[in-house]
C-alpha cells in the first residue's frame, strides 16, 4: 500500500536549563535564550513514519512544522533521516500561538498539501507538556486518532493497527484511515542521520534563511543550486498562504495565557516519606489540597 504521510514536528526550547530569563513580559517564552531542539517525541514519531515508509514501497513522508525561520533546521533533520520533503509555516502572526491557534494552523496547513493517509506527530512537546495538538488536529480535520501510541504494528486494507501504552499494560488497536497518531517517547528512538541525505540536503533553505544570508547586499553562496536542485529549497507559507484567519492565529487566537515559568530544584530537607497507612495517606491528602496541588 503505496501512502502519503505527514510528520507534524516541532522545534522547541531545550527546557532541561529553564533560566529566570525564560519568559518575555508577555507571557512567551523567550526563545533567543534556550538552544533550540528537535522536540524528542516528533522523533519517535518520524522513526515510525520511517519505517512504515520502508515497509510500503512508494510511501512518502513529509515533515510539517511551524515556527520562525530558523525552524527550517527541523525539516532539514528529517530530509537528513530519510523523509521526502517538507513546508514551513512561518509568519510572525502565528508568533505566541497556544495549542488552540497551533492546531488550527496545521490543520489549514494540512487541508493545503492536500491528499494524505497518515498525520502521525509526537504524544506532546517539552515545552508545552499538554498533549493537545495531535487531537485537536484530528478534531479540526474529522479524522479518527490513535494517541499514546508504542508501535505502528501494521496497515493493511486501509486499516491501521497500532499498541498503546497505557496505565496497566499494552493495548492494541485497530482504525481505519486516514487518521492521526501520535507517538509517545517510549517508543523505538529516531534513527540517525543518513550521511549520504547528510550531503544531498545539507544546503537546504528555507526563504527567511536566504534572506539572512544576502543581508546587507551579500551574494547568496551556491545560488545556482537552488535553481538547478529544486528539492533544496525550503517551501515557507504564511498565514494569508493557507487562507487563515489572523484573529485565530498566534497570541490573538490563543486563549491560553502562562504567567510564568520556574526551574524548581527540591532541597533534601524538604522532601518528606510517607507509608501506605491510613493515617499518612490522609495527612498527604489535606497537604496536596491545603497547598492547591490538587482539589
Amino acid at each position: 500500500m503505496r501512502m502519503k504521510i505527514i510528520v507534524l514536528a516541532k522545534q522547541v526550547p531545550d527546557t532541561r536549563n529553564v533560566g529566570k530569563d525564560a519568559m518575555k513580559e508577555d507571557g512567551t517564552i523567550n526563545r533567543a535564550v534556550l538552544p533550540a531542539i528537535f522536540n524528542p517525541e516528533d522523533l519517535n514519531a518520524l522513526e515510525q513514519a520511517l519505517r512504515l515508509k520502508e515497509q510500503h514501497p512508494g510511501t512518502t513522508v513529509t515533515i510539517l512544522t511551524m515556527g520562525p525561520g530558523r525552524a527550517a533546521e527541523i525539516i532539514r533533520e528529517g530530509l537528513y533521516r530519510g523523509a521526502d520533503d517538507g513546508y514551513l509555516l512561518t509568519d510572525r502572526a502565528f508568533a505566541g500561538a497556544d495549542t488552540l491557534a497551533t492546531s488550527y494552523a496545521l490543520a489549514l496547513a494540512i487541508q493545503k498539501i492536500g491528499s494524505f493517509d497518515l498525520i502521525i506527530g509526537g504524544r506532546q512537546a517539552i515545552d508545552g507538556d499538554t498533549a493537545q495538538v495531535g487531537p485537536q488536529v484530528a478534531e479540526k480535520l474529522g479524522l479518527t486518532q490513535i494517541t499514546y501510541t508504542e508501535e505502528i504494528v501494521k496497515i493493511e486494507n486501509n486499516r491501521i493497527t497500532a499498541k498503546r501504552k497505557i496505565p496497566g499494560g499494552i493495548e492494541t488497536v485497530e482504525a481505519p484511515m486516514p487518521i492521526v497518531v501520535t507517538v509517545n517517547g517510549s517508543a523505538a528512538p529516531c534513527r540517525p542521520r543518513n550521511a549520504k541525505l547528510v550531503q544531498k540536503y545539507k544546503r537546504a533553505l528555507g526563504a527567511q534563511e536566504k534572506a539572512e544570508r544576502t543581508k546587507n547586499g551579500a551574494a547568496l553562496p551556491y545560488a545556482e543550486l537552488y535553481e538547478n536542485r529544486p528539492y533544496l529549497n525550503i517551501i515557507e507559507w504564511s498565514v494569508a498562504d493557507v487562507n487563515g484567519d489572523v484573529a485565530q492565529c498566534g497570541l490573538s487566537g490563543s486563549p491560553t495565557k502562562v504567567k510564568t515559568v520556574e526551574n524548581i530544584v527540591f532541597q533534601t530537607k524538604e522532601n518528606k516519606s510517607f507509608t501506605d497507612s491510613d493515617s499518612d495517606i490522609e495527612a498527604l491528602m489535606k497537604e496536596l489540597i491545603g497547598n492547591h496541588t490538587i482539589g
